[in-house]
């Protein structure tokens, strides 16, 4: 059974390592209500470390789920302005921001994709400020997770909900390790090596990548300038903090005018509550020109059709198949989880600090660099013990970095 004392530790990891919370700064927390007992640990510890203030914006899926069943059609055409006043308010006055994501994976299955593409379109739209604080890395954020009962039981459907929790308790707080004495040490250490991975990529400074594997037949070039990061990060004001927890990636920009080929997901991608798996994706010059998907299909389509540049890239991330959240052996259909089983890419939005100096570049400018926008960014996993990639140089020369799911160079 999971104790308390585990916890109390996932809390105090999340905020110490994850948002770095510093005394005096207010915290946003996302939370399902689900998790409210969990919750509460987290606010209490915060106000022990010294926040100033702390506000809980609560999500009940059922809630969610008959909004989208009932509401009248225009509903999901507008996002309220308070909800964006109020989250925009943090940002602007330094505050962090923790989103504790367990949504059920199949909650919005028999909803009409379009409510859904309309919903999410308009979030987007209205959050677009927003998202420039937390993809630029203005403030500190994070994001983790913890069991609720529908997301359990879909990863453990022969147990019983109560069971089926306390598995995936388990299953995260190893994953997270939180199972361990010492956490923030196991985060350092993690941190590290994660540092060592992407100054080899750094420094190797690929023009692009080639990945193949069963499906996969893919050609991503890189703007000149990209950076790789992974793990820790650090916000305008200098605070290192822990956007994704957990994390086992290293990532960067593509350039969005240069990918070619082919490449098929290898774990079910869960979009705005509604699976899409087993589907491929066909890049020319950097655009999706054709697609195929055995389920979610018309999902995929209405996010494909977002915008612009919801089909090209704006993220490649590398990780090994000795990933911890690999070798569980489970699919969370979660994508925090998931794409830290797998080599990914991502749909949309990319990361300005994946570039020398993007967080500066207006639009314009990121675009003659090759870095792409979007009101989305969704990452789908690619990657298995059959991924090989190669890095090639701008001379031409050829290395190998990935070779059956794994690093093909020494990073220790």
């Amino acid at each position: 059974m999971i104790d308390q004392k585990t916890k109390e530790k996932y809390a105090e990891l999340a905020l110490r390592t994850g948002v770095n919370l510093q005394k005096g700064q207010a915290l946003l927390i996302n939370a399902p209500i689900e998790g409210a007992d969990f919750t509460r640990i987290v606010v209490r510890k915060a106000y022990e470390l010294g926040a100033k203030d702390v506000h809980v914006s609560w999500v009940d899926d059922e809630l969610t789920l008959l909004k989208y069943e009932h509401a009248a059609e225009e509903v999901f055409a507008t996002y309220p302005e308070w909800s964006v006043k109020m989250q925009e308010s943090f940002a602007t006055n330094g505050g962090a921001v923790l989103s504790i994501r367990s949504t059920n994976p199949d909650l919005l299955e028999n909803i009409d994709p379009n409510r859904i593409a309309t919903a999410n379109k308009a979030a987007a739209q209205a959050l677009t400020n927003f998202r420039r604080y937390i993809m630029n890395d203005k403030i500190t954020w994070s994001i983790i997770s913890i069991p609720t009962g529908d997301w359990a039981q879909k990863i453990f459907p022969d147990d019983s909900r109560e069971g089926a929790i306390e598995k995936l308790w388990q299953a995260i707080a190893k994953i997270v390790r939180v199972d361990q004495d010492d956490p923030i040490a196991a985060w350092e250490t993690l941190n590290n090596t994660l540092k060592i991975a992407r100054e080899a990529l750094n420094e190797r400074n690929y023009d692009k990548l080639i990945f193949k594997g069963p499906g996969t037949d893919l050609e991503i070039g890189l703007p000149k300038g990209h950076i790789w990061k992974g793990g820790s990060a650090q916000s305008e004001k200098g605070i290192p903090f822990n956007p994704n927890m957990p994390t086992e990636e290293v990532f960067t920009v593509p350039h969005k005018y240069q990918v070619n080929g082919t490449v098929a997901s290898t774990k079910p991608l869960n979009y705005g509550g509604s699976v899409i798996d087993r589907f491929s994706l066909t890049f020319k010059d950097g655009k999706v020109i054709d697609f195929k998907a055995e389920q979610g299909e018309e999902t995929l389509k209405h996010l494909l059709e977002t915008d612009e540049g919801a089909r090209r890239l704006g993220e490649v991330a590398l990780v090994p198949d000795e990933s911890p959240i690999s070798q569980s052996g489970l699919i969370f259909y979660n994508t925090l989880f998931d794409e830290n089983a797998s080599c990914h890419i991502a749909l949309g939005k990319a990361y300005p600090t994946n570039l020398e100096g993007g967080a500066s570049l207006n639009e314009k400018e990121l675009d003659a660099h090759g870095v792409n926008d979007s009101l989305v960014h969704v990452d789908f996993m690619i990657g298995s013990n059959k991924l090989s990639i190669d890095g090639v140089k701008t001379d031409g020369t050829i290395e190998a970095v990935f070779r059956n799911g794994t690093w093909a160079f020494d990073i220790s």
